[in-house]
């Protein structure tokens, strides 16, 4: 199965930019040592980059968009982006978000979820395990959409859906 990556949509980032998913205004954060996950261009932060960390709501923001309702599964939670608009995301699946313990949530098209992966065997940072699993996901077609998150803090990496 097709599936395509994405990281926050540009629109919605502008949005983010001024008040986050919160209500609040987000951070602005000069990164000394760099390493920050981007969720706008799914790369990490390079040492001295001005970013911003900002509330983001992923299924709210998916639910606006198709009609979906999470209910109770939607999350809100601290990511960071650039502060000023960026390029966005290389093609292809970002070994930039991957880490030593990763889970996949699936949701099916009405927002509640289906599904869960733990990925805590370094297949999050291999580009090509993590691709064959959300492979995978998307063979059920009761799978609308895959999150990306890291476990220890919770925070959304990027979101996968059908190509």
């Amino acid at each position: 199965m097709e599936f395509e990556i994405r990281a926050v949509e540009p629109a919605v980032l502008d949005q983010l930019r001024k008040t986050d998913d919160a209500g609040r205004e987000p951070r602005v954060i000069v990164d000394e040592e760099g390493g920050a996950p981007l969720r706008c261009c799914l790369r990490r932060s390079a040492p001295g980059e001005t970013i911003m960390l900002v509330s983001y709501a992923p299924l709210r923001r998916w639910a606006a968009e198709t009609g979906a309702d999470p209910g109770p599964y939607e999350e809100l939670g601290p990511v960071f982006v650039h502060a000023e608009p960026c390029d966005g995301p290389e093609p292809g699946y970002p070994e930039a978000m991957g880490g030593p313990r990763r889970v996949m949530r699936a949701y099916r098209p009405d927002g509640s979820i289906l599904d869960g992966h733990l990925l805590d065997d370094g297949r999050s940072a291999d580009a090509s395990a993590a691709s064959a699993l959300l492979g995978e996901l998307f063979d059920d077609p009761g799978v609308a959409v895959v999150h990306m998150r890291a476990v220890e803090f919770g925070c959304f990496m990027f979101e996968a859906r059908r190509a």
